[in-house]
């Protein structure tokens, strides 16, 4: 069994509207604990990914492992905001 854990330390989404729409963000950060220690902790094996090019191989190691595996994925959800604010300037005829 393999989990992926897509890892923001916060309730990211709600971030993400909280400024499109306010500006600002209040009460969404939070730290998470270290998900692989965590993993290992219970027998299972916990990798972490650091960057896209990580992805494959951490995914292809998981897959293999002998034990349930944890990948701990690093996202931020900044990216939202902007694709917000280029969606926001689209005009659509109808």
């Amino acid at each position: 069994m393999v989990v992926v854990i897509f890892r923001d330390d916060a309730y990211g989404v709600i971030r993400w509207k909280q400024l499109a729409r306010y500006g600002r963000e209040s009460g969404v950060s939070f730290g998470n604990p270290d998900f692989v220690r965590l993993a290992e902790s219970f027998g299972c094996r916990g990798l972490r990914v650091e960057s896209a090019g990580e992805l494959v191989p951490a995914l292809e190691a998981a897959f293999i492992a002998p034990v349930p595996c944890i990948v701990d994925v690093p996202v931020d959800y900044r990216e939202n905001l902007k694709l917000t604010e280029r969606m926001g300037q689209l005009v659509c005829p109808i």
